[in-house]
């Protein structure tokens, strides 16, 4: 099966790749084999797809329509698989199969071109927000998911990294980190987390009006999950005169019709801000990096 990669996800998976990994090289190979041995007919690769993964839009032998999502291991697609099936399709996209090959999962096929992000800013928060609300769950018995201390003590030692070798970084930085230490000396009730959720993983379904894709999965606090929803379209509120202002608001918003503590919402809303633009800075997204840390100046 001859095909291109999408160049996004060629991009971001060389901000990412370790040396010597050939996944993209193999990836060809790797679709066939799992096309094959599921019996499916492959209809188009999903363009522009994701940052992390190739979407194929397949057929099953039944000719349900459906989607194919192949990941390197380093995107955890079996964290992912694992989030999905304890979901059952309550908020997010079903799985259709519980294992179809190592690193790829075969879903209910969504509308991959229509997301959250499409309605206007007011009616797209909530939209998303009551998504995300349905995936707030406690985690299966036993469960093996990353949890936020783990994930952010990771990230936390790379922005320190950073911040040591950029010293235009370090006040952010440390803000950031400091607020991180606080938010995790007394942490709420723990609940099964989307991990990297935004207006952009919310997809138009036929079983359901709406259904979140392409979870990071982590067990945390319900404030860690929505702080990336409050930063949606950040090139619009850099843009805006009064960005600083509509921040504070939808903070305030989001955090009372879910019910989640403001000042929480703030902290982490500042820490991811600050990782991610750090993070973006560190691969050479220049751009990126300025409207998060920017924006990130205002909480």
């Amino acid at each position: 099966m001859a095909f291109t990669p999408p160049q996004r996800l060629v991009r971001a998976l060389a901000e990412t790749a370790p040396d010597g990994d050939d996944w993209l090289e193999r990836l060809p190979e790797l679709a066939q084999q799992v096309v094959a041995r599921a019996g499916l007919t492959v209809e188009r690769v999903q363009v522009p797809g994701g940052r992390s993964s190739l979407v194929l839009l397949v057929r099953t032998s039944e000719g349900v329509p459906a989607a194919l999502k192949l990941a390197p291991e380093r995107a955890r697609p079996g964290s992912e698989r694992a989030a999905l099936a304890h979901w059952g399709g309550r908020g997010a996209v079903q799985l259709l199969e519980a294992d179809v090959g190592e690193g790829a999962l075969l879903e209910e096929r969504l509308h991959p071109d229509v997301s959250v992000r499409s309605l206007p800013e007011a009616k797209a928060l909530l939209e998303a927000a009551g998504t995300l609300r349905r995936l707030w769950v406690a985690p299966p018995e036993g469960h093996g998911f990353e949890t936020v201390e783990e994930r952010t003590a990771r990230q936390a030692r790379a922005m320190r990294a950073d911040a040591d070798a950029d010293a235009e970084l370090a006040p952010l930085v440390n803000a950031a980190l400091g607020a991180r230490e606080e938010l995790l000396a007394a942490p709420p009730e723990q609940v099964l987390l989307h991990g990297t959720f935004r207006q952009s993983k919310v997809l138009a379904g036929d079983r359901m009006p709406w259904l979140a894709v392409g979870p990071d999965p982590v067990v945390g606090e319900m404030a860690f999950d929505l702080a990336r929803l409050v930063r949606d379209r950040v090139e619009d509120l850099i843009a805006s005169p009064s960005g600083a202002a509509i921040t504070r608001r939808r903070i305030k918003r989001l955090a009372e019709s879910l019910e989640v503590d403001q000042e929480r919402l703030r902290g982490w809303t500042l820490f991811r801000a600050v990782e991610s633009g750090v993070r973006a800075r560190r691969v050479g997204r220049v751009k990126d990096s300025e409207l998060l840390l920017e924006f990130a100046d205002w909480l």
